[in-house]
């Protein structure tokens, strides 16, 4: 069911307008556990609906809490038994969905008609997000995290699992060449697993040099200042949302390629060659968020924590909240940021 924030809460009011409020205490379901959260990781949905009020065609109207990609610990266990018993460190599932349709059903839950996810202004009433001080949530949607990774790491678990179900729309990896366009945190994430999964060259461009060092140590073998010449590649992951992106990762595919879209283009205007998607036979797929694998991601980051710690630029007090969207907000100087709660 859905999840309540509860005690102090990020809210965002309108373009530019946030509020750390105090939302009430509520009684748990007997299905509901009740998190302390420690962290949420910043995205760029945070960002957007902060500085313009909309995310593509999701757009605020009621006062929203923000955040999806949350860590915390379990200070009450779900009466019910079901999810993680009290003092597991956990990772928040950010979905709700109807569990019924043939999407659920056969695996593809992201795709449900019913999808619900933390922080987002796409339905109304709105679903309210993880940053707060508490989060009453269902128990089968905390998934534990492993001893050995710290929750400030644990945090990457959300946005990682993005880059990994991106990465499984290929039909291979391993011994392939790679591209990734925008070395943002989702990027930087499918790096980091590209690496693990075997590529045999992995090709990062990006507009700034920091991202680009920060790709270089999770993992590329290579990195080009965005408008400079690319090598041809295998496949190409577009993150970076951008039409010059495309189009650059369009022409980097060789014959018989494939490119996954993962970045959020506009809703209107894209233009990009697809005419290389006829001459070169390439093969053109989308990814949204994620279904399951959450666990399977949070053992991958205990696999390769080292890998993965890079990706966490900075963290914030709730209390310095707009000074920290501001930060996530400049792709250039940072890459995921953090609000530490607790």
């Amino acid at each position: 069911m859905t999840a309540t924030p509860v005690g102090r809460a990020l809210t965002v009011l309108g373009p530019g307008r946030l509020d750390l409020r105090e939302w009430p205490e509520v009684e748990p379901g007997p299905g509901d556990a009740v998190v302390d959260v420690a962290y949420g990781g910043i995205c760029g949905s945070d960002v957007h609906y902060w500085q313009r009020g909309e995310v593509g065609e999701s757009v605020l109207r009621d006062p929203m809490v923000l955040g999806h990609e949350v860590v915390g610990t379990v200070r009450r266990a779900a009466d019910d038994g079901s999810g993680p018993p009290e003092g597991t460190p956990v990772a928040v599932h950010p979905a709700q969905t109807c569990g019924t349709c043939p999407h659920c059903l056969g695996g593809l839950s992201n795709l449900c008609p019913e999808l619900r996810y933390l922080g987002s202004a796409a339905r109304r009433p709105h679903t309210q997000g993880g940053f707060a001080d508490r989060l009453v949530v269902p128990g089968a949607r905390l998934v534990p995290v492993p001893d050995v990774v710290d929750l400030r790491t644990g945090a990457l678990a959300e946005p990682a699992s993005v880059a990994r179900h991106g990465l499984a729309r290929l039909d291979a990896l391993a011994g392939r060449s790679v591209l990734v366009t925008g070395a943002g945190p989702i990027g930087l994430l499918t790096v980091a697993l590209a690496r693990i999964g075997g590529a045999a060259e992995i090709v990062v461009t990006d507009l700034f040099a920091r991202p680009l060092e920060v790709a270089r140590q999770v993992g590329a073998t290579l990195t080009v200042p965005a408008g400079e010449d690319l090598p041809q590649v295998d496949v190409a992951l577009e993150s970076a949302g951008s039409p010059a992106a495309l189009a650059a990762a369009l022409r980097a595919l060789r014959p018989g390629g494939t490119l996954v879209q993962t970045g959020q283009l506009p809703a209107t205007g894209t233009t990009a060659p697809f005419h290389l998607a006829v001459t070169r036979e390439l093969t053109l797929t989308g990814s949204s968020r994620f279904a399951g694998g959450l666990a399977d991601t949070l053992a991958t980051i205990a696999a390769h924590r080292a890998l993965f710690a890079p990706v966490v630029s900075a963290e914030h007090s709730p209390d310095d909240a707009e000074a920290a969207l501001a930060v996530a907000a400049d792709p250039a100087t940072t890459s995921k940021v953090l609000l530490r709660f607790g």
